[in-house]
């Protein structure tokens, strides 16, 4: 597969009898504002050499603060919209969203003005209903739910 690529992973839950998932909200000044669209697992681009999954485990520490373990199972991956090539796991497990703390970058902001500002690549998680998840998800990755719905033996909904 050519093209960018990235690895992460889809950390889910059974609440009260419905199964939720944990995303995360894009950072930065862009995605502020932004509400349906602008969530997502967490991941991020891997090097050539490194292992998917380690790769996906890595970046959902790196974006969160948070260790995962468990019972990793592989997804199809996806292709975005934007073309990049998204690999997943989906794992049992249950974190708490106020706990994270993700890692940052660096940007111009205001544009042009010269100044470097540091942004957090997720401002804040949250666990949501798979249907909800699926609104509130990147269209390019709503695949994802559609397999998890089916490893867990639910019927999709509507997007």
């Amino acid at each position: 597969m050519g093209g960018k690529q990235s690895a992460g992973l889809i950390l889910y839950r059974r609440n009260q009898g419905t199964w939720q998932v944990f995303v995360v909200h894009l950072g930065g000044p862009y995605w502020k504002a932004k509400n349906l669209g602008a969530w997502s697992i967490p991941k991020g681009e891997f090097e050539p050499s490194e292992d998917l999954l380690e790769a996906a485990r890595r970046e959902f520490t790196e974006e969160t603060g948070l260790p995962i373990d468990g019972t990793f199972m592989p997804l199809s991956p996806v292709r975005q919209p934007g073309g990049k090539t998204v690999h997943a796991w989906a794992v049992e497990g249950d974190c708490d969203p106020a706990a994270i703390r993700s890692n940052t970058f660096s940007m111009e902001w205001p544009p042009r003005s010269g100044r470097q500002r540091e942004f957090p690549e997720i401002d804040r998680g949250e666990w949501f209903g798979l249907e909800e998840a699926e609104g509130r998800i990147s269209k390019g990755q709503r695949g994802f739910l559609d397999q998890l719905r089916a490893l867990l033996g639910d019927a999709p909904g509507p997007y």
